[in-house]
């Protein structure tokens, strides 16, 4: 049955609507990725930043001091506010070395940072340029190596401690704690005293319900061992592996450091990346820092001896009132006599716990206990134990209180940040480091757009001499997915820059190219069978849809692949390579389908025999 004229009508008019609807959110697309990618002309500056800068005096000093060492000021700018003076040098490499020779006249808050020169109006929009890799915009390397076994030592050391202390508190003699040896603890009692040793055990089986507890006769001796069987070890391991990488994503971003890559490498190793980071003396110390703060009752009888910073060796309940996953917040600081100190607010868990201490023992001594794993002369790693104060209590304590006895300023800054992050439970080694200057990166950005540049003048050249017209829609849509790749890697957190992912985007130029070639060609064939032009620009994109779907499926899939194993350059590369797939399969099917029936919808049409 013949359809009726108005029923014709209405398809028509919803197929243009359709037509319509597409072609506005293609341009919208467009539009977007194009703003996004416009920060990316607007380099980052590296800027010296001081804080503490009390009067415009002051300013006039940091400037002569840096004159007479040689460097050259580009722009300066004092934050009256804030205190703050930001100094950017006409050499960038020399911010890092500017920086020390300012901290070497007395100056103590000094550090390098990145400042952006983005339009303040795409700033408002939340626009930035994309992020650059190590090799690119230069920054520091870590590979860090968490030693879980020596956690797993100190956890039985604390252990053997707490034994010892209830040994003594319910005088259960005749019974000799052994140091942990190959991964135990062993307890060791005469016949006569087996009962006080059974009553010792109940008493930790009760405190360490996860404890494998195995019993062994020696002769005459009763021998109980501790331990933690290999599945409750792999689950310690585990647990400090994904507490180090909460504790250290945690530090970077007290340091202020916005854009690291933090991820973990192998089984026991932990990669971070530093964009942008050009002095790496502190991130280096507090990435690396292993301090831990408790709190402790002094013991008469037994307990554990540990010496303070005068030398002295005082006893202390194994035991800790509370420790360093009490705190919620900690503020360096300086008391009435100008000493550093760190201002402390506890949880409300941990408020309870020093408040119900401090009110049964006000008048008696409660000692601070500063704790770090350091390597000794031969390189083992150990836990160096110290009281930095004993303070007599003279009230209930609630949840915030201040620690004093700290040394210096920078010692008290570097634990109040460590606290607030977190302290970690298994020691951390730096195994590897690396930094990349910003002018290497500088050059391998030269480098790499200028083998990016040869490549798309290439292929810009064949596609025009090749195809002609259709080679001028071919290089449009091009330029449309190299803008639209730019902004996509803008727009999408996470994603980085990098070498690799230069090589990347040149990849992306050829398999873009062949896409239109597939189309082009399918177009070709359809006009030697006679098509008008219209027509052969239809069925040609039609009929090449299967062959580039197809082709660049299994390439992204590839992509994905390498996303989810790999790192650094390998997953920068990936990366890149997954953005490319999308934008060259949206700007060589949707854009230049657009572009060529705008290009010919005017021309006359032909046929070809």
């Amino acid at each position: 049955m013949r359809q009726q004229p108005h029923s014709q009508e209405r398809v028509k008019g919803a197929s243009a609507l359709s037509r319509q609807l597409r072609l506005f959110t293609v341009i919208s697309v467009i539009l977007v990725l194009f703003l996004s990618a416009l920060p990316n002309i607007y380099p980052d500056h590296a800027v010296v930043h001081v804080a503490s800068v009390h009067t415009h005096s002051d300013t006039v000093n940091i400037k002569t001091e840096l004159t007479e060492a040689g460097f050259t000021l580009a722009k300066a700018h004092y934050d009256a506010g804030e205190q703050r003076f930001d100094i950017r040098l006409t050499d960038p490499a020399r911010s890092v070395e500017a920086a020390r020779i300012l901290r070497e006249h007395g100056h103590e808050q000094v550090k390098v940072v990145r400042q952006s020169s983005t339009p303040q109006w795409l700033q408002s929009l939340g626009l930035a340029p994309m992020k650059l890799g190590l090799d690119l915009g230069g920054g520091v390397l870590f590979v860090l190596q968490v030693d879980t076994d020596q956690a797993l030592a100190t956890r039985l050391k604390s252990i053997a401690e707490e034994a010892n202390t209830l040994r003594v508190k319910a005088r259960l003699r005749g019974i000799k704690i052994h140091a942990p040896q190959n991964n135990e603890v062993r307890l060791v009692a005469a016949p006569a005293n087996q009962a006080h040793l059974q009553q010792l055990v109940d008493k930790l089986q009760a405190a360490y319900p996860k404890l494998d507890i195995g019993s062994a006769h020696q002769g005459s001796l009763e021998i109980v061992s501790l331990r933690y069987l290999d599945a409750q070890q792999q689950q310690f391991a585990q647990a400090d592996m994904t507490q180090a990488l909460a504790t250290l994503r945690s530090r970077i971003e007290e340091l202020g450091i916005t854009e690291a890559v933090v991820q973990r490498q192998g089984e026991r190793a932990i990669r971070i990346e530093l964009p942008g980071v050009q002095d790496p003396s502190e991130a280096k110390r507090i990435i690396g820092a292993t301090a831990q703060l408790s709190f402790h009752g002094l013991q008469e009888i037994g307990g554990k001896r540990v010496r303070t910073e005068q030398g002295h060796s005082i006893a202390i309940e194994s035991k800790a009132i509370f420790t360093g996953a009490d705190i919620t917040g900690a503020q360096a600081g300086r008391d009435e006599m100008g000493q550093p100190m760190v201002q402390l607010q506890l949880s409300s868990a941990g408020g309870d716990k020093i408040n119900r201490f401090s009110r049964a023992h006000i008048g008696q001594p409660m000692a601070t206990l500063y704790s770090e794993y350091v390597a000794d002369a031969q390189g083992e790693v150990r836990m160096r134990e110290q009281v930095i104060s004993v303070a007599t209590i003279n009230e209930a304590l609630g949840t915030r209180f201040s620690i004093t006895g700290l040394g210096t300023w920078q010692r008290a800054q570097d634990l109040a940040l460590v606290l607030r992050a977190g302290s970690l439970e298994a020691p951390i080694t730096i195994v590897k480091e690396q930094t990349m200057t910003p002018s290497l990166g500088k050059q391998n950005i030269e480098n790499g757009f200028n083998a990016l540049l040869l490549g798309l003048a290439l292929t810009l050249s064949f596609m025009l001499l090749w195809y002609r017209r259709l080679g001028v829609v071919a290089n449009l849509a091009l330029a449309i997915n190299l803008i639209a790749l730019v902004g996509l890697m803008s727009l999408l957190p996470g994603v980085v820059l990098t070498l690799p992912g230069i090589a990347g985007l040149v990849l992306t130029i050829g398999m873009a190219v062949d896409t239109n070639v597939i189309i082009f060609e399918r177009i070709k064939e359809e006009l030697r069978l006679g098509r008008t032009r219209l027509q052969a620009l239809k069925r040609g994109y039609q009929g090449a849809m299967s062959s580039i779907i197809d082709a660049n499926l299994t390439t992204f899939i590839s992509a994905l692949v390498l996303i989810g194993v790999g790192y650094g350059p390998v997953k920068g590369f990936a990366i890149t390579l997954a953005l490319g797939i999308l934008t060259s399969v949206f700007s060589g099917v949707l854009v230049s389908s657009y572009l060529s029936h705008w290009l010919f919808a005017a021309a006359k049409e032909v046929r070809h025999g």
